[in-house]
């Protein structure tokens, strides 16, 4: 499995550029055993990051990740997310030990700010490194943040140690590469380090079906004996520093969400894909889902 290697550690302590994904999951009791097990067989497949939040299911879907890693805990890379009205000073310690109890664990790896709300970011940082010193979490993170956001967050004490942003991008939805990871390469760079802070994509086939009807995306499938969903999460498994969560809710979506790991995109698949799905030419606003 490739990795992504993570600010703060050496290679060999990356994660998984392909993970999985737990939006929509943990909503009803009939669906529980069939989404444990779908995550459960990721996890034997390599991708044992695993991404969910206290907003999915009302922190349903967090249950499920318990039973998913239950027994196996030490395989797995947990990520979950705050309400930003649960991110102030107060109530930041009172969610996490929420999230914590419903994982069924004692610490989690990447806690995120699942999107800007009202509480100042200097109070928001304050609680997380709080939280780290006191070893409910190893490291924290954001969402949805554009660039004003990160330049916001930089200036703020221990701001540089955020270790993840994680945003919406796809082929239908490149406005990230206008601004966004341009900014995250150039800050490696003044970094003077060799882990950029990752880029984590969620929804990287897209929604529904529409993407995945696309023509162009799926003569490309036909090339490489794939389906549409395996060449999107291809393309953006090509990109550098980019985490892949898709959602799979059925051991079939899993088993081909895993194969596109092994898809070497040409020069050749990439120039089609550029001319159907082009990339900014300005700079565009960061969409949110």
């Amino acid at each position: 499995m490739k990795t992504v290697e993570l600010p703060d550690g050496p290679a060999e302590r990356g994660v998984p550029a392909l993970g999985q994904g737990t939006w929509n999951m943990g909503e009803t009791k009939r669906a529980h055993s069939d989404e444990v097990a779908a995550l459960r067989l990721g996890i034997d497949l390599g991708m044992t990051l695993i991404d969910t939040a206290e907003m999915y299911g009302e922190g349903g879907a967090e249950k499920v990740v318990a039973d998913a890693i239950d027994g196996q805990r030490e395989r797995v890379f947990v990520v979950t997310k705050v309400y930003p009205h649960n991110a102030s000073r107060a109530k930041l310690p009172k969610a996490c030990e929420r999230s914590l109890k419903r994982l069924r664990i004692d610490a989690i790896d990447l806690y995120l700010l699942h999107w800007r709300g009202s509480v100042l970011l200097a109070e928001t940082l304050e609680a997380f490194e709080k939280l780290r010193v006191a070893g409910k979490i190893r490291r924290w993170g954001v969402s949805n943040f554009d660039v004003e956001d990160r330049k916001e967050l930089l200036a703020i004490e221990n701001g540089s140690a955020c270790a993840a942003n994680q945003v919406l991008y796809n082929l239908q939805h490149r406005e990230i590469e206008s601004s966004l990871l341009p900014f995250h390469r150039t800050l490696n760079f003044k970094r003077q380090t060799s882990a950029p802070i990752p880029i984590m994509a969620y929804s990287p086939v897209g929604h529904g079906r529409g993407l995945l009807e696309n023509a162009t995306l799926k003569k490309i499938a036909k090339r490489h004996d794939a389906t549409p969903a395996e060449i999107a999460l291809g393309w953006a498994l090509h990109q550098p520093g980019v985490i892949a969560i898709p959602k799979a809710s059925s051991e079939k979506h899993v088993r081909d969400n895993a194969r596109s790991i092994d898809i070497e995109m040409t020069k050749e698949d990439l120039a089609d894909l550029d001319r159907v799905f082009p990339a900014p030419a300005s700079k565009e606003p960061l969409p949110m889902l």
